[in-house]
């Protein structure tokens, strides 16, 4: 009988000692993987985005109607039939091109003809070689009227002249020694009461021009050794005054006879004349012009209204014309940004009426002075298009945005992400699984994103967009925080 060997029996002590560390291992494996998975529902609850440098750019939006760069609408300023329409709408004109015209009824034409050859005629009587030299002449006696009239201020001036007043005193003292001897020689010959003879009427004529002689000499003498009044003054310097003007307004009107230079402010009784003569001439061609339409500036025809054989009255609309080489849109831009516009910056514009396609601008106008209406105060910004084309109409509607400042390569945040704690803006970053406040400080923004100039924050860094109100609404002195765009 085969012998049986009986196996030691394991310790109870060592059995225990097994299952603990089994359980521990257990628990520890439980414990890694509850962490790890606590660690990713941590992270996976958040929506972050990196922080990356790019381009900010700020804009303003606005909208507007698009108009020509000029436009003009005419009117018939006579009434009559319509005798025809030269153009169509979408040709284009120039300067002085006839668009229409209308039939006259015959006595009006007539009387319109009549007063323009009447305006003709006078104009050429006032321009006749006759009439130019009639009008140099006038200069040439103006000229000698003027020296004339200096000569006797410089002489009622200048009084005191020794030598002049010496010279009238010969002449007196020469005179009355004349008279003298003409008188002596007269009462020695006896004449009596009547002239008998030939003799006695040259005696006579002797004395009497040594009288003339006497009493011109006796007069200069007294003017020039005396001082002039006042009066005498005021009378020299008014010639002289007058023959100036005189000389001016003969020169100014030969210079508008002869195709001169007339100056702006020149004068005179002819020169008006000569003004009226031909304004009276363009006056009776304006009148029977008016009958026909023309452009004004050259452009694009853009309507036209009515056709040949209808019957107008002055005022009737006849035609609009808009010079389409360069359209523009007026917008208006608030008064808390109108600052941040400036002439040049860059625009974009789109059109409801134009799908699928922007178009490129400039601002070109920035009023000074704004416009209140129902309380907001709104500034006129005038932008025009760069690359227009002929899809882009007059009166089209156009959303305007206008880039007022861009800055390239910097370190950019959502505004979404930024909330204000403690009165310091900061965004939360995702580090290790779990949210960390970083403090910023912001420049520039636009609506959707905000330059960071100051900051502990990378590029690169996860920023989380929806961090939790626990992280910021925490009790503070200074205060708890909210988004960006909310809390400020």
């Amino acid at each position: 009988m085969e012998k049986q060997t009986k196996k030691p029996k394991k310790s109870r002590l060592g059995r225990w000692i097994f299952i603990g560390v089994a359980v521990v291992a257990v628990v520890a494996i439980g414990a890694y993987f509850i962490n790890k998975r606590n660690s990713s529902t941590t992270a996976t609850q958040y929506q972050t985005v990196q922080a990356e440098k790019g381009t900010l750019t700020a804009t303003i939006g606005a909208t507007g109607t698009v108009r020509s760069n000029q436009s003009a609408i005419l009117t018939w300023q006579n009434a009559g039939t319509i005798d025809n329409i030269n153009v169509k709408p979408g040709d284009q004109i120039k300067t002085g091109d006839i668009l229409g015209n209308v039939l006259l009824p015959s006595v009006t034409q007539s009387t319109l003809e009549s007063n323009l050859v009447t305006a003709q005629e006078n104009l050429v009587e006032l321009t006749s070689p006759e009439a130019i030299a009639s009008a140099k002449l006038a200069v040439t006696t103006a000229q000698t009227d003027l020296i004339n009239a200096q000569s006797k201020l410089n002489n009622t001036q200048y009084w005191k002249n020794d030598a002049l007043i010496q010279n009238y005193y010969a002449n007196f003292v020469i005179a009355k020694a004349n008279l003298d001897k003409a008188q002596s020689t007269y009462d020695n010959a006896h004449v009596g009461q009547y002239i008998n003879n030939t003799s006695d009427a040259a005696l006579y004529q002797a004395l009497y021009n040594a009288q003339q002689a006497y009493d011109n000499a006796k007069y200069y003498y007294s003017v020039y050794s005396q001082k002039p009044t006042q009066r005498q003054m005021d009378e020299a310097q008014a010639n002289l005054d007058l023959a100036t003007a005189t000389l001016k307004n003969a020169q100014d009107y030969v210079a508008a006879l002869t195709g001169g230079v007339v100056p702006t402010d020149a004068t005179g009784t002819d020169l008006l004349k000569f003004n009226q003569a031909k304004l009276a001439v363009q006056t009776a061609q304006a009148n029977l012009d008016a009958a026909k339409l023309t452009a004004p500036f050259s452009g694009t025809v853009t309507e036209v209204s009515g056709m040949a054989g209808d019957q107008v009255v002055p005022g009737t609309k006849a035609f609009r014309i808009d010079d389409l080489s360069q359209m523009k849109v007026d917008v208006q831009v608030s008064e808390v940004d109108i600052n941040s516009v400036q002439v040049d910056q860059p625009v974009t514009l789109t059109f409801d009426a134009i799908a699928g396609k922007s178009y490129t601008g400039k601002v070109s106008e920035v009023a000074q002075a704004g416009d209140t209406v129902q309380g907001a105060v709104n500034f006129t910004v005038t932008v025009v298009l760069t690359n227009t084309d002929k899809s882009v109409k007059p009166g089209m509607t156009a959303a305007v945005t206008i880039t007022v400042e861009q800055i390239n390569n910097v370190l950019l945040v959502p505004n979404r992400a930024v909330r204000l704690v403690n009165n310091q803006r900061v965004v939360y970053v995702l580090r290790n699984g779990q949210p960390v406040e970083v403090n910023v400080t912001l420049g520039a923004s636009s609506d959707t994103t905000s330059e960071v100039v100051s900051s502990n924050l990378n590029a690169g860094d996860l920023i989380i967009l929806n961090p939790p109100s626990t992280l910021f609404n925490r009790p503070s002195g200074g205060g708890g925080g909210g988004p960006f765009g909310g809390g400020l």
